[in-house]
């Protein structure tokens, strides 16, 4: 028994020194690497020539079956000149267009998106996003009518709401406005002030601006064309008991605005314009003032609370904090569709500079033809991580569209606490990512890029609000970051994660070990190129931030309390949420090539999203340095191999971006059409 004991122990010393052996020589010879399998390396060899790409192939993979219904409404806009947006145009010019743009779309071309708001979100989401791609103004003031004002009928009405006003919302009869934000409270929708009190004596709700700061403020659809608003407000029940009133916390009721004939502003209701804005001018936002306005009890959107004829309040959810989730919960579509369309703006501000800096020639070798602008190493840096972040946020926004109509379908509790920070991450991040790349866009396209025909500035002013409406996005990246702090704890008490975060599992033991020093000197091209290691890296960092934060809010919490804490750690929050949501971005567009059937085309999104990860690990790669989880020489390794998939990606830049299929018609920039570009733009300034 002793002799066998100490055989298996000598066999074990044995083992430990052929493995301190093998990573020791690891260490001498750094190169070393494990090969990948045989589909990795095909991959690599791929990309390292030029790509023969099939842009049709490609289109069909990223668009999918839904490119049909955007053909349509590509086709209606281009068979109807009349309906095109002028780049000079007056706001109420614009707004009369913008309604006129929609009642053509729905009661011409006969499409109908408010079916798909719950039978097809994803169809719904391509609809609007060629709608905005037409005219931004357009894509905004189908969402507050479909999506926000239709949608608040649909998620939080019951049977009778629905029996009442869905015809009316479907065909334009009854435009109407989404009044959430007031003038002093926007995000933080529990302070608003804003109260509708029962009056059992009439059955009635009376909904009431306390003071200014109550005023529903940049309501859309309020100044010219609504005729009902949802209005978010207090609700308030006469009590027998000293306080008079108790307070059930903040329901949605449905107010009507203006007469249905006449068109005038109803009794009560005080309607101002918000005026011209820095962009989205086709969109009439308004504020709202009520003074002692009533409405039938029926007004009540009564799917989580309810109020009898006698003042009883009834509901399904036991408290004001479960009502408030259930109904913000039911609302998240507009954060959905707001990064959807997002990306659909990128899209655009890509194409054009693409395509601009694919025609532009400028200096060259001496005595030799003057060269594409594209094929200076700076124009790439600008512009093709761009490019690859813009097929990234496709796949990640792909996801959280497939995600949002399973909680539409299922109701899940876990998938709904999923999509409601999947989709605040990737709003805050998306829409931030593109307002910065629409001003590098413009940029890159030099004096032709100032002209407002080229679109920069209208697409830039036009998106710059996507960062603050659906929820502010510091406000938003905060979420994200109290659920990744609600997961952490979790998994230290045992609970289940939501599927977003399953890879936190792994990672509060693997990831926040000390870096391995062998791997973190690894620096060739397969190991950088290993989608493993590209999301090792992602994760390590988010598992990283996501520990060290946790320590400082449980250090700082004990002088400062928790509100103190929290503000005290607010940038390192905001980061650690963007790192996450980077993770989820990459890990989506390493499923989408891997899942890609056809060879050149999965080749070509492989070297995509090679450069999207490399090139975000070395944006940040002092983070990475610090923790010693990338050696200096695998650092310079990463930077070198950044600037070269820079160059490949350039070298198939027209595929790619022609893959995104939008038609000359809709990106409209005459220096981004796909020939005589330079005569388009002659002629537009009169030559």
């Amino acid at each position: 028994m002793e002799t066998h004991v100490y055989n298996q122990t000598a066999d074990d010393e044995d083992q430990q020194a052929v493995r301190r052996i093998q990573r020791l020589s690891l260490h001498l010879t750094p190169l070393a690497r494990p090969s990948s399998d045989e589909n990795q390396l095909q991959l690599l060899t791929c990309a390292r020539a030029k790509l023969n790409v099939s842009t049709s192939l490609l289109s069909g993979y990223m668009r999918g079956k839904h490119r049909e219904i955007q053909e349509e409404v590509y086709q209606y806009f281009n068979s109807r000149p009349d309906l095109q947006t002028p780049v000079e145009i007056s706001m109420d010019e614009h707004r009369e267009l913008c309604m006129r743009q929609l009642l053509g779309l729905v009661r011409e071309a006969g499409i109908n998106p408010f079916k798909y708001v719950l039978e097809d979100p994803a169809k719904y989401f391509a609809i609007v996003e060629a709608a905005g791609s037409v005219d931004m103004s357009l894509g905004i003031k189908m969402g507050v009518q479909y999506s926000l004002w239709g949608g608040s009928v649909l998620n939080l009405g019951t049977k009778k709401h629905k029996d009442k006003y869905y015809d009316g919302i479907d065909n334009l009869e009854y435009p109407g406005c989404f009044a959430m934000t007031e003038l002093h409270h926007g995000s933080n929708v529990q302070g608003l002030q804003t109260v509708a009190t029962f009056d059992p004596i009439t059955d009635e709700f009376i909904i009431d601006t306390p003071n200014d700061g109550a005023i529903k403020w940049w309501i859309g659809n309020a100044a010219v064309h609504g005729k009902f608003a949802t209005v978010f407000a207090k609700l308030m029940l006469p009590t027998h008991d000293m306080k008079g009133v108790s307070d059930m916390g903040v329901h949605a009721f449905i107010v009507p605005i203006r007469d249905m004939k006449m068109h005038h502003t109803l009794r009560g209701i005080e309607i101002h314009d918000c005026g011209h804005k820095v962009g989205l001018n086709g969109v009439d936002n308004g504020a709202l003032r009520f003074r002692s306005v009533r409405i039938p009890r029926d007004n009540l959107l009564n799917r989580f609370g309810d109020v009898s004829q006698d003042g009883k309040y009834t509901s399904s959810l036991p408290s004001i904090g479960k009502r408030f989730a259930a109904t913000l919960g039911e609302l998240v579509g507009g954060r959905v569709g707001l990064a959807y369309s997002s990306v659909s703006v990128l899209k655009i501000a890509v194409t054009i500079a693409v395509r601009y800096s694919l025609l532009r020639q400028q200096f060259g070798p001496p005595k030799q033809p003057e060269i594409s602008i594209l094929d200076y190493q700076s124009q790439q840096h600008k512009l093709m991580p761009m490019l690859a972040s813009s097929y990234a946020f496709h796949f990640a926004t792909l996801h959280l569209v497939e995600k949002y109509s399973e909680m539409k379908k299922s109701h899940d509790e876990q998938v709904v606490g999923d999509v409601h920070s999947l989709s605040a991450g990737l709003k805050a991040y998306v829409t931030s990512y593109t307002a910065k790349s629409l001003s590098l866009c413009r940029e890159a396209c030099g004096g032709h890029g100032y002209a407002a025909v080229n679109r920069f500035g209208s697409l830039r002013n036009d998106h710059d609000i996507f960062q603050t409406f659906e929820g502010d996005n510091t406000v938003l990246l905060q979420q994200v970051a109290a659920d990744l702090l609600k997961q952490y704890k979790e998994k230290f008490q045992g609970g289940t994660l939501a599927v977003t975060w399953n890879y936190l599992r792994e990672s509060m033991g693997t990831y926040l070990s000390q870096p391995n020093p062998v791997t973190a000197r690894w620096e060739g091209e397969d190991h950088l190129r290993d989608p493993s290691f590209q999301l090792d890296a992602f994760r390590y960092r988010t598992s990283r931030l996501l520990q060290s934060v946790a320590v400082r809010l449980r250090k700082h919490s004990k002088t400062l309390g928790s509100f103190g804490a929290w503000n005290r750690c607010l940038n390192h929050l905001l980061t650690l949420s963007e790192s996450h949501i980077e993770s989820v971005i990459l890990a989506k567009f390493i499923e989408a090539v891997q899942s890609c059937p056809e060879g050149n085309t999965r080749a070509a999104l492989k070297l995509v999203c090679d450069l999207y990860a490399l090139n975000r690990i070395w944006n940040d790669i002092g983070t990475y340095r610090n923790v010693d989880y990338v050696a200096p020489n695998k650092a310079k390794a990463i930077h070198k191999l950044t600037e070269y998939l820079s160059f490949q990606v350039r070298s198939v830049a027209k595929e790619l971006v022609d893959s995104f299929d939008l038609p000359d018609h809709v990106t409209r920039a005459p220096i981004s059409m796909q020939s005589e570009a330079y005569s388009q733009y002659t002629q537009y300034v009169g030559f």
